[in-house]
């Protein structure tokens, strides 16, 4: 029987602004990817997110971005890979302890947003993230696009990595995602959205925006925990997959089965 990971970025929440239907989406997935700090969330967030995600049985994951609160982390910057690297690696630590404290064992590293895009076209930063991801220690994965960059610099850190894909997110031809300033980034309709993963998972395809289908096999699928309908799609992408055969695990029984 095929498995695969669902998870969400959760802990964007700021002091009193709040980002998110983080409990409810919990109830969904089988992996948390928690902010650290630099684009999004803050200390009393993270320790409580992953408390949450400790109570859910939910895995979880550090979601290091660039320094970009303001921008919420979706804003190219023009970091060196030094840069990048101290970066996650101290976003890393920090949610190691947060999470030692909480008696969880941190499953691994998915980077946010522009970094996460930049990353995935540049052999150096990849390589910046991959290397942080292996000296934060603890066998972490690092969990990055599909057909990427990704890939090849976690090999070359010589640790795990796992392909994402996303179910409210278009793609181009090339295997990226459609920038949000873009009309059709963002699929909003729970029940496409829920087809669109079946196809990822039991068939290895997805169609792009200009009607064309690109090939991966993911091993995690990306809910995005700050859209609208987050609740409605997490519930159908989990049930279509159940009803498909699909079990959803999290990330280290997808990747050892």
């Amino acid at each position: 029987m095929a498995k695969i990971d669902l998870n969400s970025d959760l802990g964007e929440s700021f002091g009193p602004w709040k980002m998110g239907m983080d409990r409810e989406v919990l109830a969904h997935v089988s992996s948390a990817n928690v902010a650290c700090g630099f684009h999004a969330g803050d200390p009393s967030v993270m320790v409580k997110t992953v408390k949450s995600a400790r109570d859910a049985g939910v895995a979880v994951g550090a979601h290091p971005g660039y320094p970009d609160l303001v921008g919420f982390g979706r804003r190219n910057m023009a970091c060196s890979p030094d840069e990048v690297y101290a970066d996650c690696l101290v976003q890393i630590g920090s949610l190691l302890a947060v999470c030692r404290a909480a008696g969880v064992r941190l499953q691994h590293v998915k980077p946010h947003g522009a970094l996460y895009n930049q990353a995935a076209k540049s052999e150096a930063l990849a390589e910046a993230v991959a290397f942080a991801v292996k000296d934060a220690g603890e066998g972490l994965v690092l969990l990055g696009l599909a057909n990427s960059l990704f890939e090849p610099a976690a090999a070359k850190a010589g640790i795990p990595f796992a392909a994402e894909a996303f179910a409210d997110r278009s793609y181009q031809s090339d295997g990226s995602l459609t920038p949000r300033s873009q009309p059709g980034a963002v699929i909003h309709d729970p029940r496409l959205a829920a087809a669109r993963v079946v196809q990822m998972a039991t068939e290895g395809v997805v169609e792009t925006a200009d009607g064309k289908k690109i090939h991966f096999r993911p091993h995690s699928i990306c809910l995005h925990g700050d859209n609208p309908e987050a609740v409605a799609m997490a519930a159908a992408v989990r049930a279509a997959l159940e009803e498909a055969g699909v079990t959803v695990a999290n990330l280290r029984e997808v990747l050892s089965a």
